[in-house]
């Protein structure tokens, strides 16, 4: 793959001795899972990109939210976020959405030192996935947040952060690094200001349809 273009990661066969041999009684399922999509390579089912030299590993493969009936993977919306000079460190996850089956929803921890304010940097951030990914992206609600939840190899939790933001008591592993950082965010997860900007939006198109009824009733249509 070019530089800075993501592809799948795979890792040159062999292995090294001891090195990932099999699934629990489950040759078959190992060999169908890892081994065949790249021949004489070990598919690790992570994503990203090669650049300057470093792997940037972007999100797993299979990590995609169905939105309106479009699968997108997150970690090409994280690498939009992560773009942004004052972003350190983002998240995106899906969030259960009534109309759309899932909505995205984006976190990002700012770098240190920098002075502007959460709300300018949030604005600069949602036109900058659209234009990077174009509007099937629907990331509309970007939140600055002091830390993400980690595990201690830092791994991001975000089966945590999603289950938490569906209103589910989502128990804290104990893999977790600083099990405070869930717990400060809890709340920001739990914000169901797309729930309430979409009950508006419904409001309104009730609105509408009843006043074009009216108007269609006055035009000499049957009362």
């Amino acid at each position: 793959m070019p530089a800075g273009v993501d592809g799948a990661i795979v890792v040159k066969l062999p292995l090294p001795p001891g090195a990932l041999p099999t699934l629990w009684n489950d040759d078959d399922r190992y060999v169908a899972s890892y081994l065949p999509a790249y021949d004489g390579y070990y598919l690790t089912g992570d994503s990203g990109h090669i650049d300057d030299g470093y792997v940037f590993v972007m999100g797993r493969t299979d990590d995609v939210i169905n939105v309106a009936g479009h699968r997108l993977p997150t970690g090409s919306m994280e690498e939009a976020l992560a773009a942004h000079p004052n972003v350190a460190e983002c998240a995106v996850i899906g969030v259960a959405d009534t109309l759309k089956g899932q909505i995205p929803r984006g976190f990002v921890v700012l770098k240190a030192g920098t002075d502007r304010e959460p709300g300018e940097v949030e604005a600069e951030l949602v036109p900058l996935v659209r234009e990077r990914i174009g509007a099937v992206a629907s990331l509309k609600d970007v939140t600055v947040v002091v830390a993400l939840p980690k595990t201690r190899s830092g791994k991001i939790l975000r089966k945590t952060m999603r289950g938490i933001a569906d209103g589910h008591d989502e128990p804290i592993p104990s893999t977790v690094d600083d099990p405070g950082v869930i717990e400060a965010l809890r709340p920001v997860l739990r914000r169901a200001d797309h729930k309430e900007l979409r009950a508006a939006a419904d409001a309104r198109h009730s609105r509408f349809t009843s006043h074009s009824g009216v108007l269609r009733r006055g035009r000499g249509s049957p009362a």
